[in-house]
């Protein structure tokens, strides 16, 4: 079997998930060439596991000071070169291709009548889950930005359809406690606006991520730029992480037992739609705006008990190989019967199939 994969580079949670996915192939001795698009090439970093990918411009949200700037992410998106580049990518040689939200290879594969999985957590907000702030053009976009023939949605719930649980990614980091470190990544809204709202904030090292090019200490403020390991390194090490709304690695703090602070970005309705399933779970608390007062109680909360997640990236690849990546609710309920204090998913013949919402 042949693969290809598609990833979208916005944010690094597609590239997380993407790499957990690298490794269970690789293990399993499945070839696959990787699609990377949304993001200049110089941004990229610890792309090892992904060899020689190709990268196409693709499209992304383009924000300012935490917000969604429409009229920018317009100007910014060629659709023209969109099209160009979907016709340039050659999915034929390919027995089928995956997209996590990558508009390149998806629309590829639709023009050239390949199959396809949408492994995404944009997938499952096609399937009535809590949502906030979408209308029924977010609904259209979530439908035609990546289109593909199954879509499999990932969400940290399964609200009774046919999804599965977060792609955590094994980790071999030891998990420990630092008393007053908290992790900060919040890569949507401004570097000088973080480090005045968390300055006043004494008796607290906070470890903030974000786009530099090198580390700096400022007295409790330890500003640090992007790196893999450096990052994992704080978050298996803190005692809670103050990030946006997005959803891996929220996960992540899920499955480690840290607190979470998330703050969504505005006018984005994937990240509005995480703060409601985050707060009707009890997985986190939500602040919109981010304030010293919020942050000041948020930190005297306890720390909850981790959430053990099944090696999904592993059980997907299983899945396309022995069942020919058909019966996705049988998958569905085996995962969520691993996942400890969850009950499977009910899911009855009114259920919203994945093959049905395309």
């Amino acid at each position: 079997m042949k693969i290809l994969y598609g990833v979208q580079g916005t944010g690094n949670g597609h590239l997380t998930r993407a790499r957990s996915m690298a490794r269970a192939f690789a293990r399993h001795q499945i070839e696959v060439d990787w699609v990377f698009s949304g993001r200049a090439r110089g941004d990229f970093f610890d792309m090892e596991a992904f060899g020689d990918y190709q990268l196409f411009k693709g499209m992304t949200l383009q924000t300012f000071k935490g917000k969604v700037n429409m009229s920018k992410t317009l100007l910014k998106s060629d659709l023209l070169q969109l099209y160009r580049d979907t016709r340039a990518l050659n999915c034929q040689q390919y027995d089928l291709v995956i997209s996590d939200f990558e508009p390149v290879s998806a629309w590829a594969a639709k023009r050239a009548g390949v199959r396809s999985l949408g492994v995404s957590h944009q997938s499952s907000f096609l399937h009535p889950i809590p949502k906030r702030a979408n209308n029924v053009f977010t609904d259209l976009f979530m439908r035609s930005f990546a289109p593909c023939t199954t879509p499999i949605g990932v969400h940290w719930h399964h609200f009774d359809q046919p999804l599965l649980p977060p792609i955590v990614e094994p980790s071999s980091h030891p998990v420990s406690v630092t008393p007053g470190r908290i992790l900060v990544y919040l890569p949507f809204a401004e570097l000088d606006d973080i480090v005045a709202l968390l300055e006043p904030i004494s008796g607290v090292d906070f470890y903030i991520y974000h786009k530099l090019e090198q580390p700096v200490d400022r007295g409790h403020l330890h500003l640090r730029p992007f790196s893999r390991s450096g990052f994992q390194d704080h978050l298996h090490s803190c005692e809670g992480v103050i990030c946006s709304a997005g959803f891996e690695l929220p996960s992540e703090a899920l499955g480690l037992g840290k607190k979470i602070l998330a703050e969504p970005v505005v006018r984005q309705m994937e990240q509005q739609s995480n703060a409601v399933a985050l707060e009707q779970l009890d997985y986190a608390t939500i602040a919109s705006p981010l304030e010293r007062g919020v942050i000041e109680q948020w930190l005297k909360l306890p720390m909850p008990e981790a959430i053990h997640y099944p090696d999904v990236s592993d059980a997907i690849v299983q899945w396309i190989c022995k069942d020919g990546a058909k019966d996705l609710e049988t998958l569905s309920r085996t995962l969520w019967q691993q996942v400890p204090g969850v009950t499977p998913p009910n899911i009855g013949r009114s259920t919203l199939r994945a093959e049905q919402v395309c």
